[in-house]
């Protein structure tokens, strides 16, 4: 069996539920008292796809502007970025725009791009259409997604498109930081979700301000 590592990077601006929607898909919870991340927090999960088991180290940054200048430690070696924005507040998905801007500034490879419009279950309050979130995302090479953290909806979509696009991206010669190889392990029991299974694992890791070095994948 053919495995894949990525490095998976979260970006937003705060309070658009990055951290609740990382939670509720490797934790299958939701919770409204969710603290502000600090630096950045660390999961991996494991999605098989056919014959390739997909490792995605995802790295949930913190929103706040004052750690803003600590996001390049972060992002450094992405091979994915997952961005959201908060479909109720426009500010959120103009800060995305931003954020795109500086990882194809800084980051040298390809990357699986992301974008995501959370928090449809406040549709009545809606400031960013579809159809502009959408033009905008494919503008970048993107794909586009819609999801609601407190209901749950769309979020495996978002996490099993980007396992695909790492697929995709481990073809490409020009890609040298991911990590490609043969294991000898046998796949994960079906499961039966979605178009493949997938085997989550707790929070691994809590990379505090204080505390982060240098990011954990090659």
């Amino acid at each position: 069996m053919k495995t894949i590592e990525g490095k998976v990077v979260v970006l937003g601006s705060q309070g658009v539920g990055k951290t609740s929607m990382v939670v509720r898909y490797i934790g299958k919870m939701f919770s409204h008292h969710i603290s502000p991340t600090i630096g950045a927090s660390f999961f991996t999960c494991k999605i098989n796809i056919e014959d390739t088991r997909i490792k995605l180290q995802v790295w949930d940054t913190a929103g706040q502007e004052r750690f803003r200048s600590m996001a390049p430690m972060y992002y450094r070696n992405a091979n994915a970025a997952i961005l959201v924005f908060d479909i109720t507040h426009y500010y959120t998905f103009t800060s995305i725009k931003s954020w795109v801007k500086e990882l194809q500034r800084n980051v040298d490879e390809p990357l699986v791009l992301c974008i995501v419009g959370n928090k449809t279950d406040l549709e009545h309050q809606r400031k960013v259409t579809k159809e502009e979130a959408m033009q905008y995302s494919q503008s970048i090479g993107g794909t586009y997604f819609e999801v609601s953290a407190l209901n749950d909806l769309g979020i495996e979509d978002v996490f099993l498109n980007t396992a695909m696009g790492l697929i995709n991206l481990s073809k490409d010669s020009l890609v040298t930081s991911l990590r490609v190889y043969d294991s000898n392990d046998r796949p994960e029991p079906n499961s039966g979700r979605g178009y493949g299974t997938t085997t989550i694992s707790a929070q691994d890791h809590v990379a505090h301000a204080e505390t982060a070095k240098s990011p954990l994948c090659c």
